[in-house]
């Protein structure tokens, strides 16, 4: 059995988009479960069956989870459903990406000189059209 539970995604068609976006984020920033809790003080056993969609965690969880990812606890917050106060006054303020580029340019992880030459090495390949 897989430590990050990836068997099990076929049991059904229930969507998990805040454990699977955990996950792709963990994976990401190549840490194991393991190694996760250890920064997060959670079991890799609870967050495994977060990512899994068997437990919705408390904003603690998801602020300590954010953290460890280096992201932001509204990034979290957005991809579980929770709206905070500043998502219910304007919820179009920030479209969500649709391209490469987009989501370069909305990542909050990156510097502006890391974004531009992200940007310039994604044009170098896929041409500038």
């Amino acid at each position: 059995m897989s430590s990050d539970g990836d068997g099990a995604r076929s049991r059904s068609a229930w969507s998990n988009p805040l454990g699977e976006f955990i996950r792709a984020q963990r994976q990401l920033a190549r840490l194991s479960l393991r190694e996760m809790a250890a920064m997060t003080s959670v079991s890799n056993a609870y967050l495994s069956q977060v990512e899994r969609g068997l437990h919705q965690p408390s904003l603690k969880v998801l602020q300590s989870i954010a953290e460890a990812l280096q992201l932001s606890t509204e990034q979290l917050l957005g991809q579980a459903g929770w709206a905070t106060g500043a998502e219910k006054d304007a919820p179009a303020a920030q479209p969500a990406p649709i391209g490469t580029e987009d989501a370069i340019r909305a990542d909050p992880r990156l510097t502006p000189e890391q974004r531009t030459a992200l940007i310039g090495v994604y044009r170098s390949f896929v041409g500038d059209d």
